[in-house]
Formats: C-alpha cells, structure tokens, sequence
C-alpha cells in the first residue's frame, strides 16, 4: 500500500497497521474499557444531516478562522499528542511542519519528543503548548515560564487526565514507556523489522518537557506512573485560575465537557476551551463533544473560544461542528495514523486532503466563508 493510494482517515489508518508493531499501533487505535466513547465519537456526527443551499456564488472560499487570537487557514489543527516518535522517527518535527505549510496550529505535549524551543523553530506559525497539571507547583510555573520563553501565544491545559484511563490493549501487550512487553507483545515488534530498524538508526528517545523530571532509564519513572504519582488529582479551579493569572495570555483548557464548567472557565479568565473526552481514552461511557456542543456554545459561546475534538474523521464532520458555533475543530487521530504510515508526506497529505473536502463540502453547502454556517444547515435525526 503507497501513499498515493490513501484518500481518507481509514486508508491511512491501514498503512499504518501494516507498518506499525501491534502495541505500538493498538496504543494510538485503542481507548478505555469497552471503547463505547470512541465509537460514539465518529457516530455522534452520523445523527447529523446538513441542509445545503445552492446558487450563491461559490468560486470563491474563504475558511480561514481566529481562534484565541491566532489566524488559521482553516478550521481544523493538529491537537497535542503524546510520544509522537515512537509512530515514526520524524516525530513531532513532520507535524509541526505540515502544519506551518498549511497555515494552521499544532500543538506540542509535555510528553513531546522534541522541545518546545525546536517547535517553534520549525514553524513560526500558530502554537499552543498543552501541559498537565503537577503536584510541584514549582514545575508548573517553570513549564509555563519556559513556553512563554519560547514564544509559545496558548497555553493549553489538560484537565481530564488527572489519573490514566484503563486502556486494556496495552495491558494485553504489555505497552509502556519504557519498553516491558510480554512474549506476545514482541512477537509483534519481530514480525515489523522496518520499525525496529528505524528506532535503531535514529537519535534516541527523548521527553525534552521532562527529562529533568521523568528519567527514562533502568528503574525509573515511568509513563503510567508519571500520570499516577506526578500529576494531582486535588487540582482545582482556584489552582487553575492562579495559572491563568500568572500566564496572562491567552489559556485554554482541554477536556471540558459540561455547561457548569464551561462557565466557570469563563469566569476565572480563560480565553478558549475545547470540548473532549480524550479521544475516548479516559472515562468510557462519557458523552461525545459533538453530542455536547451545542448547549455549551449557547451558554458561553458568546465570550469564550469554543473548540472540540475527537472523532473528526471527514471534512463534512468539521462543518457539522462549526455549524453548531465550534471556532476549530481538533485532529488527533487523523493526522497520527498518516505520520504512522509515512512520515511528514503522511500529515501533509492527510492536512491538503481535509482542506480539500473542507472548501469542496463549503461550496456544496453553498457558503464562501465560515461564518455562514449556522444551525439552519443542520437536521438531526431523532
């Protein structure tokens, strides 16, 4: 299978399972417990018929957004995620440059695998940093410093990972960071030499974020425990609103899923929030952003950026959600599987082939700019 023969999420979601050991594609693929909100995710946007106009002048499409005050050339961009190199040598970096030629945001992790400072080296375009909270106060504010130094403009807090989901494929394999397979796991990586040769042949792992704080070797610290005994489950809403003040830029937090705490990010000063449920990775069984976001936009739409992610598979799902008042919608799997599979090509590709569906499915609606997209276009089946 080649690159050229990809044209959709599930093309390149199968090259990259024929390129990817078993653990390493299952930890991208797989989400907690029974996997009920993954599914749900890309389903929630089925219920949902668009309701085109025709004949209004569609040479010409604009589908730029501003999302906390960053410029896009279209309503998407490359959420953070973690790890990045282990799916392909390029990492990060393929990202960040695929999304600076496409003119739209990315994200680094604190789990990234290049620094922030070489991010933004890569591209000058729009970035936000994500970061979990600690329980050494003393390391959050040093992030955050950091990010600033390095000219991050968003900072991006994760507040639905507090603890790890329960996410059973990697129990099966024996997943981790640092590597601790079973037997069955490693057959897995011995059946996918060309992985084993590039992870051999290039620099070595790195979490540049946190290598002074997570030591990678021997009997060290690893990535589940990291989130089990770093991370603070007694974070609060006055400990964030403490880190927007301290911040004094603009803030997002990611993970919110309800009207309450829609509103009450808006009072302790945030400028944006994306609706998420990690993907489907953290509580199984919670609701689908999608299926959330109108209620939020109706409460709060009006004085904070709302943005949502997970299950995003189609430009036609994009509308769907600008439709419902989101400002951008966020790629995770998306453009994961195409970095999986081939690298920078991969997420270029699979970027141009949203931007594609995304103006042609704008000028079938019968809309030149995002703006005209509005609930009128929508019908949900019951």
């Amino acid at each position: 299978m080649r690159l050229t023969d990809c044209y959709n999420f599930h093309d390149f979601r199968r090259m990259a399972k024929r390129r990817l050991p078993g653990p390493i594609f299952d930890y991208i693929d797989g989400a907690a417990d029974d996997e009920v909100t993954y599914r749900r995710n890309s389903a929630a946007f089925e219920a949902c018929d668009l309701v085109p106009d025709v004949l209004r002048g569609v040479a010409e499409v604009d589908m730029s957004v501003t999302v906390m005050g960053q410029k896009l050339a279209m309503p998407v961009y490359c959420s953070p995620t973690a790890l990045q190199r282990l799916f392909h040598h390029q990492g990060e970096r393929a990202v960040a440059a695929a999304a600076g030629k496409h003119g739209t945001m990315f994200g680094v992790s604190s789990l990234g695998t290049i620094s922030l400072e070489e991010a933004r080296q890569i591209s000058s375009g729009p970035q936000v940093y994500q970061f979990y909270f600690h329980k050494d106060r003393g390391l959050n504010h040093e992030m955050m410093a950091r990010a600033k130094n390095a000219g991050v403009q968003a900072m991006m807090l994760t507040v639905d990972s507090i603890t790890g989901g329960n996410r059973e494929r990697d129990k099966r394999t024996g997943f981790a960071i640092p590597f601790k397979l079973n037997l069955a796991g490693m057959m897995q990586f011995a059946i996918k030499p060309s992985w084993a040769i590039d992870w051999m042949t290039h620099e070595a792992f790195r979490l540049p974020q946190l290598e002074n704080h997570v030591k990678m070797d021997g009997g060290a610290l690893s990535i589940s425990r990291y989130f089990t005994e770093m991370l603070d489950p007694s974070m609060s809403w006055n400990d964030v609103a403490d880190m927007v003040q301290a911040w004094g830029g603009q803030f997002c937090l990611k993970g919110i899923m309800s009207v309450e705490d829609a509103k009450r990010a808006v009072e302790i000063g945030c400028t944006g929030i994306v609706l998420s449920n990690h993907g489907g990775r953290q509580l199984d069984g919670s609701r689908s952003a999608f299926d959330q976001l109108a209620e939020i936009v109706d409460a709060v739409g009006d004085r904070i950026d709302v943005m949502m992610d997970g299950g995003v598979q189609r430009g036609t799902h994009v509308l769907k959600a600008l439709s419902l008042g989101a400002k951008a919608v966020g790629l995770g799997r998306y453009y994961l599987f195409p970095l999986a599979a081939a690298g920078q090509p991969g997420v270029d590709r699979a970027l141009e082939t949203m931007r594609t569906e995304i103006e042609r499915d704008m000028k079938l609606m019968g809309c030149t700019s995002v703006d005209q997209l509005s609930r009128r276009n929508l019908r949900f089946r019951s």
